[in-house]
């Protein structure tokens, strides 16, 4: 199967301003994001890739430009509503330093899967909106492109985290022991029997990313294989 490098979108003017932006509109990059988001081509210019796919928020869309400017074959990219922000309901606009005071903030950080955001979405709701999208792109790329091709989508902290757990088949309680900082990179390659998870958080060099695995056990190749089963 397909793997793909999800991009959390460069530094935004809510993260900077301690603000949960949500989908609130008109929320762009600020300096340090449309940087790192220049950054990002180079990081990827090794790779090849088959799609890309962004969330419908500007900030994300701004974050791919850099790279879609030197990939002209991708085209637009497509937007999936489905790997868009939380719907943070009553919290959007709301800032963190103030969130964190209220009794849903540690069911939230302690519970996820029991948290519901007043006006808005659950985090389990999240967790299945985003997961199922990954898999419906993951099997349509493969059937289009190959099962070693690669794709990148560009998305948000929280749905790269809920992904991520699914991934390593963590419980959705746990998703906040992962850390992706903006314009990161998680590497997932999705094979029949389970996901392997090559980078998560990345902000460095990418080229290793490069397709380069057995067909003949769907591993990444090099990996190491203990006791018989990867």
């Amino acid at each position: 199967m397909p793997t793909l490098l999800l991009v959390r979108h460069g530094r935004s003017t809510a993260n900077t301003a301690g603000i949960l932006a949500g989908w609130t509109p008109g929320v762009d990059l600020d300096d340090t994001g449309r940087a790192q988001a220049a950054a990002l081509a180079g990081r990827l210019a090794a790779v090849p890739l088959a799609q890309a796919v962004s969330s419908p928020l500007e900030r994300c869309r701004q974050t791919l430009e850099p790279l879609l400017a030197v990939r002209p074959e991708l085209g637009p990219p497509a937007e999936d509503e489905r790997l868009g922000e939380c719907h943070y309901g009553e919290w959007t606009g709301r800032p963190l330093a103030e969130l964190a005071k209220e009794p849903l903030w540690r069911t939230v950080q302690d519970h996820a899967a029991a948290a519901a955001f007043p006006g808005g979405e659950s985090l389990r709701e999240l967790s299945h909106r985003t997961v199922g999208a990954v898999r419906e792109w993951n099997a349509k790329i493969a059937a289009e492109h190959g099962e070693d091709a690669v794709w990148v989508a560009c998305s948000h902290g929280d749905v790269i985290k809920a992904v991520v757990a699914d991934a390593l088949g963590l419980h959705l309680d746990h998703f906040q022991r992962i850390s992706v900082e903006p314009c990161s990179v998680t590497a997932i390659r999705y094979t029949p029997q389970r996901p392997f998870v090559l980078r998560m958080g990345d902000t460095g060099d990418l080229s290793s990313l490069a397709p380069k695995f057995s067909a003949a056990t769907a591993t990444p190749a090099g990996d190491a294989v203990v006791g018989g089963t990867a």
